[in-house]
């Protein structure tokens, strides 16, 4: 990308101008992917679709729907194959992603045996590393199709997140997560008393009955220091909010993959629609906590998610979208920020850093 463009971002809107089917979101849909040209940035490639199926009881994940339209505009368009890839697709089938309904294979992004991986070297701190899809790297095109939410361990997952941690197993998984933190607890000072687990608003401190002790979960915890303040010992320290440190590995993971594509055969579809507070691999949904926006669409990874968390406003929060013990939001700019008080912004500056992308965009609806 020159530097001196401003990346387009597309936008349909939820909202309909009148009361019939070419009005609403799904006709929008096929539009934009149009005025995209992706019929033509497609034929005769072998094209990969990466979602997130969610998991167990999970219901606001990207409706089948879309993926169909999108399939047959692909199949249409003259590719040589399109795959839907998912990390586990066992789950996938419960919620309707199946090749029946969608219209194409729906495959693990690591092959039927969990082996069809390729190392590549990352370099980032501890992360010396990690293990990426044989389907999505072996792919000619890549379409990242996302459904926005909130995250609790870096404020939000879209585009970025999506690929950096949905193209890597469970292994490679394991060493990013890794790298979240920020509390640090001396073991050989707590006594167990557990006032730090009644002290926690967010339910961000489990218990370990068997060896006597607590771990942090990381993806609840706001920084508000509730627990070192209340510990006797003084045995949980705040080692600064290390999930910077977990962004930017998930930057770094993610514009590796990317950089083995030409920009032309990457496409990034944002879902803005059923925006809950947590990610879909939670297992089960809650209410959204901003009314149904849209679908973004655009060439720039960057600019897409820039645009997204953009739309997504304070002013508009639902408050039935917030759990009980979640209602009082925290400092922060962001409507994400104040809930997980992780900055969402920070992930994409990351991948300015390491990718030719914008946070920059110009944005255009498609009526």
């Amino acid at each position: 990308m020159n530097k001196k463009d401003i990346p387009k971002v597309l936008f349909t809107s939820v909202e309909v101008d009148c009361l019939e089917a070419e009005a609403t979101l799904p006709a929008k849909f096929k539009r934009a992917l149009s005025i995209l040209n992706l019929a033509q940035r497609v034929k005769g490639k072998k094209v990969a679709v990466k979602i997130h199926a969610g998991y167990n009881l999970g219901y606001t994940t990207i409706h089948p729907l879309f993926i169909r339209i999108l399939v047959r505009m692909i199949k249409d368009a003259g590719a040589q194959s399109v795959k839907v890839m998912d990390g586990n697709i066992t789950e996938a089938v419960p919620r309707g992603y199946t090749e029946e309904v969608l219209g194409c294979p729906v495959v693990s992004c690591f092959g039927k045996d969990g082996k069809y991986v390729y190392k590549e070297k990352i370099g980032f701190g501890n992360l010396d590393d990690v293990l990426m899809s044989g389907e999505a790297v072996d792919s000619d095109f890549f379409l990242d199709l996302s459904h926005v939410k909130g995250h609790g361990g870096c404020g939000f997952g879209g585009a970025i997140k999506n690929i950096g941690m949905g193209i890597i197993p469970q292994e490679s998984r394991g060493k990013l997560h890794v790298l979240e933190g920020g509390l640090a607890i001396d073991r050989s000072k707590c006594k167990f008393c557990k006032k730090c687990v009644d002290s926690c608003p967010n339910g961000a401190i489990l218990i370990d009955k068997e060896k006597k002790t607590v771990n942090f979960f990381f993806h609840n915890c706001t920084y508000c220091r509730h627990c070192s303040l209340i510990c006797p010992e003084k045995a949980i320290t705040m080692q600064g909010c290390k999930f910077e440190t977990f962004a930017e590995a998930m930057a770094v993971v993610t514009s590796k993959f990317l950089k083995k594509f030409n920009p032309e055969n990457l496409l990034y579809v944002n879902f803005l629609t059923d925006i809950t507070i947590f990610c879909d691999c939670w297992g089960y949904s809650t209410p959204p906590l901003v009314p149904d926006i849209g679908i973004l669409y655009s060439n720039d990874i960057a600019a897409i998610e820039t645009a997204s968390l953009d739309m997504i406003k304070t002013e508009n929060l639902l408050p039935a979208g917030l759990p009980k013990n979640r209602k009082k939001l925290v400092k922060g700019k962001h409507l994400f920020e104040k809930i997980h008080s992780k900055d969402p912004f920070l992930m994409i500056k990351f991948m300015e850093k390491y990718y030719d992308c914008s946070m920059k965009y110009k944005l255009e609806e498609i009526k």
